[in-house]
């Protein structure tokens, strides 16, 4: 037999702390897919001003 008593809940402490470094870790990964989407969605949006911008100004010089 095992030298611990029945009612030692050590290894529900074990437990209970690495769920909490899983969940911990698993919210710092959609932080961070998160965030790399927030910045390609950023990124889009520029580029689709700047492009806007130079068909914009291009069509007017045309006009002249």
């Amino acid at each position: 037999m095992t030298d611990r008593d029945w009612y030692d809940d050590s290894a529900y402490g074990d437990v209970v702390r690495r769920a909490g470094r899983a969940t911990r870790v698993g919210w710092t990964a959609i932080a961070g897919v998160l965030g790399a989407l927030g910045c390609a969605l950023i990124a889009l949006v520029v580029i689709c001003a700047a492009a806007l911008v130079a068909h914009l100004s291009g069509v007017a010089y045309v006009d002249r």
